[in-house]
């Protein structure tokens, strides 16, 4: 009996009692259906997440306070030691480093925007001109602020599209040259920035950059006036951000005078931060994953029970194909490529149903997917390994029936 004459004998099976047929199929069809969409939700916020780590700029390393070893090669402190703070001060020794770039400290303050009957509340960002090479932000129109309005405190100010559109009203509006007031104290708009669009959910261009001089001594107090939130760093190449990193840190060990304490401050490498963000999101997807091929086991189960009940159920059918010379090998085959056929068939509606969630909850949820071909192949061959493995079973078992006793079944 060839596999086109199995797959007829099969289908015609599954057809006389099709409402079961698609119960038996129902547990492999969420499990692979679960499974599709779990990993296509999990490779696209992966993507997702790298791309807006990407975009945060190139070569970029990040050096932050607070306790603990820096990581990469910079990592040669012990764990622990005490709370540390960054001062504006911290990045002159940087900026000196021969394989250093840009070096751009950061500070970030919430503050409401007002521009006539517009508002607008943001988070201003203070930084020096470094910030915008780092970032690669280009002005639409305008100009960034120089190193002269950083030393002067000058109260001027970058806006992002978005933010520049909510304030005037308009997309594409010339603010420069408008007097805007962030808590109550007057701003000059000196610039615009190109449009970069949202990554992910967040909106790259609802941003408004300072002079870091002016939102310290304008917006922060007392002891904070001269602390930063974090010091961005462009290494001059890939190749040297290792070695940029161990020389930042020993840099920030010789100003913060550690001496044999423990690091107060943190340095990290973008590569880093994105080999923790997969490492999470392949957690992630591993656990969904393995959750869902639970249900694949339990549709298992019942293509096994339904092919038990179909065995039973033509037991005298079995007698008489047996009688006329059919082969313990033939009902096998014919009873496993039943077994077989309901799983792949299961297994296809699944990777269908798990396409158009997939898509669905990504729209819902506003987070990017992305189905690749090697998890409807798993996924489907999973199914088609579940049909064997639980099918064998009932199709050994229709093999082994006496055809004497299978005849004289009622």
């Amino acid at each position: 009996m060839n596999v086109g004459e199995l797959l007829r004998i099969s289908i015609r099976s599954l057809r006389s009692n099709m409402l079961r047929s698609f119960l038996t199929m129902l547990g492999i069809i969420i499990g692979v259906a679960t499974v599709i969409a779990m990993i296509s939700i999990g490779q696209g916020t992966s993507k997702q997440v790298t791309s807006q780590i990407q975009s945060l700029g190139s070569n970029l390393i990040t050096v932050t306070a607070g306790s603990g070893s820096s990581t990469g090669t910079a990592a040669g402190g012990s764990q622990g030691g005490s709370t540390g703070t960054l001062n504006i001060s911290d990045a002159d020794p940087i900026s000196k480093i021969d394989t250093v770039k840009y070096v751009a400290p950061v500070s970030q303050v919430s503050a409401q925007l007002l521009n006539g009957s517009n508002t607008a509340s943001a988070t201003i960002i203070g930084s020096t001109p470094g910030y915008a090479d780092i970032k690669s932000w280009e002005t639409d129109i305008g100009r960034f602020f120089t190193e002269d309005e950083v030393n002067d405190r000058a109260k001027v100010v970058v806006l992002g599209a978005t933010t520049a559109e909510t304030l005037f009203g308009e997309a594409g509006f010339d603010a420069v040259g408008s007097m805007i007031k962030i808590n109550n104290i007057p701003f000059r708009v000196i610039g615009v920035l190109k449009a970069k669009g949202s990554s992910g959910t967040v909106d790259q261009d609802d941003t408004v950059i300072a002079p870091i001089t002016t939102i310290q001594s304008r917006f922060q107090t007392g002891s904070s006036r001269s602390s930063v939130r974090q010091i961005l760093v462009e290494a001059k190449s890939t190749d040297v951000i290792n070695s940029t990193m161990a020389l930042i840190q020993y840099t920030m060990r010789q100003s913060h005078k550690l001496g044999g304490a423990d690091d107060d401050f943190r340095v990290q490498s973008q590569e880093d931060v994105m080999s923790s963000a997969e490492s999470v999101t392949k957690t992630l997807t591993l656990f969904l994953g393995g959750v869902a091929a639970i249900s694949l086991l339990v549709g298992g189960i019942g293509i096994m029970n339904i092919m038990l009940v179909s065995v039973t159920e033509r037991t005298r059918e079995i007698g008489i194909r047996k009688a006329i010379g059919a082969k313990e090998g033939t009902i096998l085959s014919q009873f496993l490529f039943e077994s077989v056929t309901l799983a792949i068939l299961g297994g296809v509606i699944g990777v269908i149903l798990g396409f158009g969630g997939s898509k669905f909850v990504g729209k819902l949820m506003d987070v990017t997917t992305a189905v690749s071909m090697n998890s409807v192949l798993l996924a489907v061959g999973f199914s088609a390994c579940i049909g064997i493995v639980f099918g064998v079973f009932p199709a050994r078992q229709a093999a082994k029936l006496d055809p004497i006793e299978a005849l004289r079944y009622e």
